[in-house]
């Protein structure tokens, strides 16, 4: 996968390198992250695993690029898994999430698979609209699946991997807009 930019961010494949980063943000934005040795064990270690990043781009001269979000799937046979997905919080309700999500799709039918799983938080109304927006529905209640809280998953599926009109499109807009991922 090349480098996607976006506006005022881009998506590329993540590096061993990116791991401090990625494990600043997991840990700000889940209450029970994902540790640096499974990090590692995914970003080197697992053949079907695939990360990637969203940057925000240098605003003026002096600016810097700064990870705001990442996604960690897995593309096994006919099937991509969506397996951590994270946004900083200042940065969410901006399309970079869907802009993640879309590029994995793209990347798991680039490679065969046909269908695609995620499990989420029964109370993550967000990450549930996101999905739903994106063509995913719900297939089964895994009970007392996540900790710290204790909580329900859903377990959804988009399956075909084909947005609701047939074709993805990468339109990016601002003012909060972010990425149109169906035409």
């Amino acid at each position: 996968m090349k480098r996607v930019v976006m506006g005022e961010w881009s998506i590329e494949p993540a590096t061993v390198e990116s791991l401090p980063d990625i494990l600043e943000i997991e840990e700000a934005c889940f209450s029970a992250p994902w540790t640096r040795k499974m990090l590692q064990a995914e970003l080197s270690g697992n053949p079907f695993a695939h990360f990637l990043l969203a940057k925000q781009l240098p605003q003026g001269e002096s600016g810097s690029v700064s990870l705001v979000g990442y996604l960690c799937f897995w593309v096994v046979f006919e099937e991509v898994r969506l397996m951590n997905l994270a946004v900083v919080e200042s940065m969410r309700h901006k399309g970079i999430a869907r802009a993640l999500v879309m590029q994995a799709l793209e990347t798991g039918l680039a490679q065969g698979a046909v269908k695609a799983l995620l499990e989420v938080r029964a109370s993550n109304q967000a990450a549930h609209g996101l999905y739903r927006s994106l063509g995913f529905c719900n297939v089964t209640t895994r009970p007392n699946y996540y900790t710290n809280p204790i909580e329900d998953a859903l377990l959804m599926e988009l399956n075909p991997i084909v947005p609701k009109t047939g074709r993805f499109t990468h339109e990016f807009g601002r003012g909060g807009e972010g990425i149109r991922s169906l035409q």
